[in-house]
Order: C-alpha cells, then sequence, then structure tokens
C-alpha cells in the first residue's frame, strides 16, 4: 500500500464520495477539501518526479539524486477548513530537497490570496499583483491566471452584497447617486447607480450598487424597488442630484420621504446660468437661502433674490426650479444639515473608484466593471464616520416621522364628495306673490 502514491489514495475516497458511497456528514465540504487535497498533493508529487528524474515506480536512480521516502502530513488552512495532505520526502540527496509548492502553501495561502484580492481592490491589475508575487528569481508564486480565479471571489462577495437582507437597517437617510461606466466594450458609457444610508444610531452604510442602464425612470425605479423587496424601510430624507428620471422614481417609490436636492450639483447649474463677474455675489445669496436657519427665511431670501437679479432670468428659473427640494433638510436636525444636503460621500467615493479602473483601462464588461466599483467602494465605507445621534434629535427625527406619515395620509386619503341634493322649491305658475 505504501508504494502507491497519497494522490492515488485521495482519488478513490474522492471517486468514492462522488459515488454517494462516503460516510461523510457534509458532502459539499468534503469534496471541496478532498479535491484540494488532490490537487495538492498531485502537484507535489509532480515535483518530486522532476526533482527525481523518474516516475513513482521507476528505477534506476542517479548517485546524489535521492529516492522517494514515504510522506510528511501538511495542513492547509482553508474556507472549509483544514486540508491535510500527504507530502512526499526525498532522501540521500547531495543537496537537500525543499519543495518550492510546499513553501507556498505552507499556512499562507489564505493570507496570498488575501493580499492578492486586496491589491485587485486597490486598482493593481493581475499582471501588476503578478509581477508583485514574483520571488528573487522572477518566478511568480501566483499566476496571472490564479490572481484571476482568485479575485472572482468579489464577484461571489458583490452577489451576496447585491442580494441581501436590508430589513435589519433602520435608515433615516438615503443618499442615491450615479456614475458613468463602460459596461460594454464599444458602446457608450451607462449609468451605475448606488446608494448609501445613515441609520438611526448614526452608522453609515453601503446598501446597494447596480447597473442603471441610464439615470432614466425605469431604471431608478426597478433600483429602488430591488431596495424595496429587500426590506429596505421608508428613510426620512432622500438625497440626490436633479436627473428627472430619479426625481420621479424616488417620489414613487418612497411617497413617505422628503426630498432633498443636493446642494453641489444644484450650484453647478447655477453657475452656468450667471455672469462670472457676478456669481461670487450670486453664489453667495444662494447659499443664503439654501442654509438659512428655516425654511420660511430661505422662501423670503429667495423672493428677494427674484426682484434683485431680474436682469438674470435664466438664473432665477434655475433657482425657482425645486426650490422646495433643496431646502428640504432644513426641516431637520441642525447638526445633520451639513451631511445630508448633499451627495459629496458618493462623489468622494465614485472619485477613488475612478482612480482605481484608470489602472485597469481594460475592465470592459459588466461583471468586470461592477466587481472592481464593489471592492473599491465597500472598502472605502470601512472607513465612513459615523454621524451622532443625540435624544433630543432622535426626538426631532420621531416628530418628522409623524408629520410626513399625516402629510401622507392626507394626499392618499379618499376623497368625498357631498353629494347633497337640494330639494328645489318649484313655484306654480299659479302662485302669486
Amino acid at each position: 500500500m505504501d508504494r502507491i502514491p497519497a494522490s492515488e489514495r485521495t482519488r478513490e475516497r474522492l471517486t468514492a464520495l462522488m459515488s454517494g458511497h462516503g460516510e461523510e456528514s457534509d458532502l459539499r465540504s468534503d469534496l471541496v477539501r478532498l479535491a484540494a487535497r488532490l490537487i495538492i498533493e498531485e502537484g507535489l508529487e509532480g515535483e518530486a518526479t522532476d526533482a527525481l528524474g523518474r516516475e513513482y515506480y521507476g528505477r534506476g536512480a542517479a548517485p546524489g539524486v535521492g529516492y522517494r521516502n514515504g510522506h510528511r502530513t501538511g495542513r492547509l488552512k482553508t474556507a472549509e477548513g483544514v486540508v491535510e495532505y500527504a507530502a512526499p520526502q526525498i532522501s540521500d540527496r547531495a543537496v537537500p530537497f525543499r519543495s518550492r509548492l510546499r513553501e507556498i502553501i505552507r499556512g499562507r495561502s489564505e493570507e496570498l490570496e488575501a493580499l492578492a484580492v486586496e491589491m485587485y481592490a486597490r486598482g493593481l491589475s493581475t499582471r501588476d499583483i503578478e509581477a508583485l508575487f514574483a520571488d528573487d528569481g522572477g518566478q511568480s508564486l501566483l499566476s496571472r491566471t490564479a490572481v484571476s480565479e482568485i479575485t472572482e471571489r468579489l464577484w461571489a462577495q458583490y452577489e451576496a452584497f447585491a442580494s441581501r437582507d436590508l430589513s435589519e437597517f433602520e435608515v433615516i437617510y438615503l443618499f442615491v447617486d450615479g456614475i458613468a461606466e463602460r459596461l460594454h466594450l464599444g458602446q457608450a458609457r451607462e449609468a451605475v447607480l448606488a446608494a448609501w444610508g445613515v441609520l438611526a444610531d448614526g452608522h453609515k452604510v453601503l446598501l446597494h450598487l447596480a447597473p442603471g442602464t441610464k439615470e432614466d425612470t425605469a431604471s431608478c425605479r426597478e433600483f429602488f424597488q430591488d431596495l424595496r423587496r429587500r426590506g429596505l424601510p421608508d428613510p426620512l430624507l432622500v438625497v440626490s442630484d436633479g436627473a428627472p428620471g430619479l426625481i420621479r422614481a424616488i417620489e414613487e417609490c418612497f411617497p413617505r420621504s422628503a426630498r432633498q436636492r443636493c446642494l453641489v450639483h444644484k450650484l453647478r447649474n447655477l453657475q452656468s446660468k450667471v455672469p462670472e463677474d457676478q456669481w461670487p455675489e450670486f453664489k453667495a445669496r444662494a447659499i443664503a437661502c439654501y442654509q438659512a436657519a428655516s425654511p420660511a427665511l430661505g422662501r423670503l431670501l429667495r423672493d428677494d433674490m427674484m426682484e434683485f437679479y431680474g436682469a438674470l432670468p435664466s438664473a432665477l428659473a434655475c433657482l425657482q426650479d425645486d426650490f422646495e427640494a433643496c431646502i428640504a433638510h432644513l426641516r431637520f436636525p441642525l447638526a445633520h444639515r451639513r451631511a445630508i444636503r448633499t451627495t459629496n460621500l458618493l462623489e468622494r467615493l465614485f472619485g477613488e473608484e475612478r482612480r482605481r479602473t484608470k489602472v485597469i483601462p481594460h475592465a470592459f464588461g459588466e461583471r468586470a466593471v461592477l466587481k472592481l466599483m464593489y471592492a473599491a467602494l465597500i472598502r472605502a465605507a470601512e472607513r465612513w464616520r459615523g454621524l451622532r445621534m443625540t435624544e433630543f434629535e432622535r426626538r426631532q427625527l420621531t416628530a418628522i416621522r409623524n408629520e410626513l406619515d399625516r402629510a401622507h395620509a392626507e394626499r392618499t386619503a379618499p376623497v368625498v364628495s357631498a353629494n347633497v341634493t337640494a330639494t328645489s322649491t318649484r313655484l306654480s305658475s299659479k302662485s302669486r306673490t
């Protein structure tokens, strides 16, 4: 039995398990472990064959080459648990035999793979990673194919992220934005929508990332409906830019939520309509409207601008457009307003993601782009700082929730028409007054 290669015994166990004759309780886990063991043992035996210059049953060893001398048990940590394998031993060599393959996998496989994934997520191409894992002799510890297979775990992570249950998140503020990416080679860039939220405890969390084709109503509605199907509750406030399709989808899918227009995007729109020499003053007064102490004061300052800048009708039309959404944040706690009046956090995330995708210019295809975007965004999200929530602010938010619910109930209440039929008094032609 000792003259049978360890890989053959492992293959027999694997064949028996696949035929349903094994006694293992967890079929999937044992299949994975046995398959990994078989691959490792075959690799180690092939390495020993190369060192000895003859096959397992071969004779006629040259002096100093050595001979096979049994096996030593090795252990490899994997996601399915510890995999034990038989490593062939070689004795009586002029130069002691050291298995290069075993050095690679000995207790370091998870770390190497995790490092490869992290490098890819931070913008290194598979070619870069292959080069970084090269040893002193220029031989790579991980081939480009192996790196590609390892980084595929990002896709599995993305799929789990994009389908997870969201009912556990009590989202107070929801932020939505999109970035144009080349999802299909030879075609125009398409929107990828991202959503993140501030929870009731102040923590920030990335909620969703999905292709939107373009920021039209249908794409955005589907994006939000997916969030709702997975249990996302009604937020108090939804923050977005001024894309018409996005706005309509928000109002359809979140009727019990207030809507905030991103002020950074709005100010960019205003700047394009104001002469350069007048922009500094116009901007200061517009910001005063948007960041007033209360919605009422913001409207008064807006009306004053409407009178003062009568010579700039296009700028005033832009200022007036969606103004109530621009000052929606003024209903909310003072300490939260700076954080909830823009989608800046997503803008910064997109900038980081774009920096990384430039490093991998051939990351075309929806799968490749989403995999890299997810890796970049989820890692950046881990560094987000939360929003402070005091007891007083929680009471304010509860009051706003009640106001929004009442307003929604009033809008959707059935209209009761008072069909009061008045009895008409008929005057007889014979009557005289």
